[in-house]
């Protein structure tokens, strides 16, 4: 179902759920993962309506080459609702809102597994993104990842988390720092893909800084509410030429001098050791699975 591994899903585009032209648009985006969002970006009198898109949403989404996820709402509200509407369209994977505990991640997994076997799909094979936008969510990440097998990756809330934090909102996120460090590592330990919080203004410089300074914490995927991000944000999140020949010759150096019997090498007055060797590795393996080279 889900053809990427979590690793080379870059961008992760909400769009709202009832939408039309919003949904044409996200298809031609190019980004890797599109998501309905039957909560806050659809008023609860047109539900009813974005549930009826469903089949023929994703299955165009599909045919557009992307991975298609639905983010319901939580289940003590109308979220078994939207299941029932939307598992017979055959979603790649739920995404739930407010994400704060295991206890809620099971019950989901549960609920999902019942529908799976309804349909006639693979057990297990829709998985469960948690989106984790309150402080609560943050914090207890890893029970909440190991709460299903169906977590693979997890999302950093913007505009909840500030509410939740109290803190004033800007375009540096400042206010989200400690949050946006805390939940890689967190994500890393738990094993689970982690995916940045939106930018949510409107300019591009903007998305990619912030997506660039994401990168360097160890994020290699972005979440995003504005169509015309994506094409810069996928930018960001691709290996660039430069680097893999870079990496290339760090690679290159690095085994001739353990051929020699040297632990490690300098290379532009820094020194190549076994994590970056593994690193450099690392980066043209995403590379080649981009066919950027071979």
């Amino acid at each position: 179902m889900m053809r990427r591994p979590p690793q080379l899903r870059r961008t992760w585009l909400f769009g709202a759920g009832a939408d039309a032209a919003v949904h044409a648009a996200m298809a031609a985006s190019g980004a890797d993962v599109l998501i309905q969002d039957l909560e806050d970006f659809t008023p609860p009198a047109r539900r009813i309506e974005a549930r009826s898109l469903a089949a023929a949403l994703y299955a165009s989404w599909h045919a557009a080459g992307a991975e298609v996820v639905v983010r319901i709402n939580r289940l003590e509200d109308v979220g078994l609702t939207d299941l029932d509407a939307v598992m017979p369209a055959q979603p790649d994977c739920i995404a739930y809102p407010k994400a704060a505990s295991a206890h809620e991640i099971r019950n989901l997994h549960a609920e999902i597994g019942k529908r799976e076997t309804s349909c006639g799909y693979t057990p297990g094979s829709i998985e469960i993104l948690p989106i984790c936008e309150t402080a609560a969510g943050v914090v207890n990440l890893r029970e909440i990842a190991a709460a299903s097998p169906r977590v693979r990756c997890a999302l950093l809330g913007a505009e909840d988390l500030a509410a939740d934090l109290c803190a004033e909102r800007g375009p540096d996120a400042v206010e989200l720092d400690y949050a946006r460090r805390r939940f890689v590592l967190e994500c890393r330990a738990a094993g689970v893909e982690p995916i940045d919080a939106p930018y949510t203004y409107a300019d591009v410089e903007g998305a990619v800084r912030e997506a660039t300074y994401a990168r360097r914490l160890g994020y290699r995927a972005k979440s995003l509410v504005r169509v015309d991000h994506t094409e810069a944000l996928n930018t960001v999140f691709t290996p660039e030429v430069g680097a893999c020949a870079r990496a290339l010759q760090l690679i290159a150096a690095f085994e001739a001098a353990r051929a020699r019997g040297e632990e490690r090498v300098l290379i532009d007055a820094q020194w190549a050791e076994v994590p970056t060797y593994l690193n450099a590795q690392r980066m043209l393996e995403r590379a080649r699975a981009f066919g950027l080279i071979k």
